[in-house]
Order: C-alpha cells, then structure tokens, then sequence
C-alpha cells in the first residue's frame, strides 16, 4: 500500500470515527514499546524547563501599525525545549522575521507544552483566543507517535483544532510530525519503524490540515539528514530535542509559508526564490493525498488547498497545491535598542 493510501485511510478514519488502520502492527508493538522506553530512560527527562519568549517583536516609532498576533501551538520543539535563550526558540526566531518580512511589530502569544499530543490542541487553543491571532503555528506529532495515540485519532484532534481556528479567523500553518529515526538513543528495530511512522503521520496530518482549510510545512526531511549527518550540532544536550541551530533551521523554512498566509509572499512558485510546483492535474493541483504523501518525504515542502475550474474537490479528493520554499533566515530576536525592554522576550 503507497503511503498516500495510508494517509488517505487514516485521515478517512479520524473523519468518519474509523478504528485499525494496519499501520500500529500488534506482532511487535511489544517490542517497539519496550524499545522506546529504553530510549526515553537514556535520554532522561528534560533538564530545563522551556524559556517563554512571549512579547513584542519587531521595531516601534509613532508611525508603526498595530503589531500583527502570531500564536504557536504544540508540544516541547514548538515551546522550544533545549536552548539557553529564549531568543532562539522557534517562536522568537519566527516572529522576528515575521516582523521583519511585514515591516511592523509582532507580538507572539505561546500555549505549547512540554509532551503534548494532537489531543491538548484545543485547549492550548482556546488559551490563546482572546489574543485573536492572525496566524497561528502548530508543531505537534512526535509524542503521538512514540505514545499510543491512535493516528486517526491524533489526526482528527488536530484537524477540528485547525478547523476551529480557522472559523475564527486565523490563519493556520501546521509543521508535520519531524523524522523521529534520527533521534540517537533510539535503536533498531525501532528507530526504522519511527521514521515509516513518522512519515505517514505526516502525510496524514497534510490531508486533515488542508481539508480544515490550513496549509502544512515538511519538517521531517528537512531536519532529517542535517540531523543524521551532525547530530552534535543539531541536537541539544538531551540528544532529543533540537538544539539552537536546529531550531533554527526549523523556522528558516517555516517562516516562508507563515508569510504566504498572511499575503506577505507570493502563493506561486518563483523562478528565483522557490521551486517549481509538482502537478498532475490543471492550473498546477494536484489531489491533496498524492501531495501529502511527496511533501512528507521532501525537505520545506509545503501544501495548501487549491481549486480546479472553481471546483475544490476533483474525483481523486480535494484539489492541492505542493510547493518547495527556498527557506528565509530569521534575524536574531534581539532587543529594539529604541525601546528598552519593550519587546524583550517575556514582556508582554
């Protein structure tokens, strides 16, 4: 079975209430479980607790508009476990390019939690709502797998999450499940498992997110083999979660598809700053399973809704559209000498 008929079944149960879907095998969930929680013994629990970055972003003067609200959801790699400042977690490195690609400040509001699973979204949700974000990023994935959370489970919490947001007016941008098989302490069998699993988590949460009306980024890939090749540089301490460049490199390639959202950057592919599209059908789209299941398996891939002739559904599913960002460095998140401590990380 291709990972797009995966993907398509398991986001065809999370719509319909469907139970097994064959991709949990039972002859050696004992076994993977047994191995994941040698993993987790050998990475231990966290040593830090995650810095909060909420605040303003961005330059201030009298003729500033009002700062945009981006939100950040999700679990310890969106809270930005593992760095020294809160400058360079995901969230920090995010709203200041975001600031820095709109010409006007930023404010971010963080609801992640360390161990969150798709589930805690909208509750995490719902804490945020009366800052009524403009944008709102999702990093969550990694502890569905590696817990026993049913994948069409996992996908349909995620998919009413993005839904509900999206009906109260923001824009969702959702990072997919990140390649767990390059996480060090995790051995084989499992590290081989995790990252099949990984992957057709992620073409799953594609199809929920986009037929919620969202758009999702590929982490998995691109992390993946950086992770792989340089594990010192890219992983923290706890050789778990990403370290500062790794971070880093995360909202590089998130940042592009965050500003596409919000109209700051072009929805088609550019000759010089992105990629050509991947299509199959007309005016570029292609059904939304075929591109979940390319993008899960290609770095900074992004997808998103699209229509054939004002039609959004094609006899294949829901028309989407796969594109390839060239991936935007984010400014440091550094203070505005002008105002002292105006939008210094934790001042809100």
């Amino acid at each position: 079975m291709s990972r797009a008929s995966r993907a398509r079944r398991i986001a065809a149960a999370a719509a319909y209430g469907g139970g097994g879907l064959g991709l949990l095998v039972s002859a050696c969930w004992g076994l993977l479980l047994g191995e994941a929680k040698l993993a987790r013994r050998w990475v231990g629990p966290p040593t830090s607790t995650p810095l909060v970055p909420d605040g303003l972003y961005g330059l201030y003067g009298p003729g500033d508009r009002s700062p945009l609200t981006l939100g950040l959801l999700g679990d310890s790699s969106a809270a930005g476990l593992g760095v020294q400042e809160a400058s360079q977690t995901p969230g920090a490195l995010l709203a200041a390019g975001l600031a820095d690609a709109a010409g006007r400040p930023v404010r971010l509001v963080t609801a992640a939690v360390v161990g969150a699973r798709s589930p805690h979204l909208l509750a995490q949700a719902e804490k945020i709502r009366p800052d009524r974000p403009d944008v709102i990023v999702i990093m969550i994935g990694a502890n569905d797998v590696t817990s026993r959370t049913r994948p069409s489970e996992a996908v349909g919490h995620l998919g009413r999450a993005v839904r509900r947001l999206r009906a109260e007016g923001a824009e969702v941008v959702v990072c997919t499940c990140p390649d767990l098989g390059t996480v060090e302490p995790v051995a084989q069998p499992l590290r081989f498992v995790a990252r099949i699993w990984s992957r057709q988590m992620a073409a799953a949460q594609t199809i929920a997110v986009v037929e919620a009306g969202g758009r999702t980024v590929s982490l998995g890939s691109v992390l993946g083999p950086e992770f792989a090749a340089n594990p010192t540089e890219m992983f923290s301490a706890d050789r778990f979660h990403p370290s500062a460049a790794g971070y880093a490199r995360a909202a590089s390639v998130t940042l592009p598809s965050v500003c596409a959202a919000l109209g700051l950057w072009p929805e088609e592919a550019d000759a010089v700053t992105d990629r050509p599209l991947f299509s199959v059908g007309a005016d570029g789209a292609t059904p939304v399973a075929s591109a979940a299941a390319r993008a899960a398996g290609r770095p900074g891939s992004e997808v998103t809704g699209g229509a054939v002739d004002g039609r959004e559904r094609g006899p294949r599913g829901r028309w989407a559209f796969l594109r390839r960002r060239h991936p935007r460095p984010t400014p440091a998140a550094a203070l505005d000498p002008a105002r002292p401590g105006a939008n210094h990380p934790g001042i809100r």
